[in-house]
């Protein structure tokens, strides 16, 4: 990129579009397009200034039109290399597609171009980087508990389903019935007292499953979650650490010089000190 592009060019229209306040216009507008597709839901604000929305709509869809060609222009190829870039790409072609044939469901996902914030704010970014480095740990504690959830479905079939049919009468209901448990939704006056009246020792089997999942299970994502955060918070930390450590060292080494420049500019007016001495002596 040249220090003084041209207008029109590919480097001015880098520059244009990565400018601070050109950004803060663009979250700005994204945030203003999430709160009109809000209240466009409303049928007495659709009664009202239905047509003043529709407006601001396609101004707000320009916008972002106008906003992605820029990028395309300035980086080229380069442009895809960015995930939120082909996100964004993906969320403005799904608001050109027309309002009819249930399309027009889809155009409401430019609200989703309100996730663009993640990006920008360093604190949501190391919460997002968070869920996604435990995702593989999540992955494991899920097939455990869907053993667990499995175990006591078929369990809870075979015990209760001749008298409870709509609760536990199929495998599949059983598993909607233990996850509605293990929600602690409506499960003891809704479903585990009606199964203690005709199964007295019912809480022998509900209670375990309870603290399995509700109680231990489920508080291995928080751990998850929380050992992944502090860990990026230590990595982001050493990471700072180490920056400021090649600063300052980078810092050292440039005064290191000058002090040795210093120190032979001495030592060459010390000899010429000498030799005018040496000459005034022998004269």
């Amino acid at each position: 990129m040249t220090a003084n592009p041209t207008f029109g060019s590919r480097a001015w229209a880098q520059v244009v579009i990565e400018r601070p306040s050109v950004t803060n216009a663009i979250l700005g507008v994204i945030i203003f397009n999430a709160i009109t597709l809000g209240l466009g839901t409303s049928k007495v604000v659709q009664a009202h200034v239905g047509e003043l929305l529709d407006i601001i709509d396609n101004v707000v869809l320009a916008i972002f039109i106008v906003e992605l060609a820029m990028k395309l222009y300035a980086y080229g190829l380069r442009f895809f290399s960015s995930a939120w870039n082909v996100f964004d790409l993906v969320v403005v072609a799904l608001g050109l597609l027309p309002d009819r044939q249930g399309l027009s469901a889809l155009r409401g996902l430019r609200v989703l171009r309100a996730m663009r914030l993640l990006s920008v704010i360093p604190q949501m970014r190391a919460v997002v980087q968070a869920l996604l480095d435990a995702l593989p740990g999540m992955g494991a504690v899920i097939v455990m508990i869907s053993i667990v959830f499995y175990i006591f479905a078929v369990m809870a079939t075979l015990m209760y389903g001749a008298a409870f049919p709509e609760w536990f009468g199929t495998l599949g209901r059983s598993l909607y019935s233990l996850f509605q448990i293990m929600t602690l939704e409506s499960w003891s006056m809704g479903i585990v007292r009606p199964v203690m009246e005709v199964y007295p020792t019912a809480w022998a089997f509900f209670v375990p499953f309870i603290v399995v999942t509700a109680f231990s299970v489920l508080n291995l994502f928080i751990g998850l979650l929380v050992n992944t955060m502090q860990s990026a918070v230590e990595e982001e930390t050493e990471a700072e650490i180490h920056k400021l450590r090649d600063l300052v060292k980078s810092e050292t080494d440039v005064v290191d010089g000058h002090v040795v420049e210093l120190r032979d500019e001495i030592r060459a007016l010390r000899a010429e000190v000498a030799a005018l001495s040496q000459e005034r002596k022998d004269d």
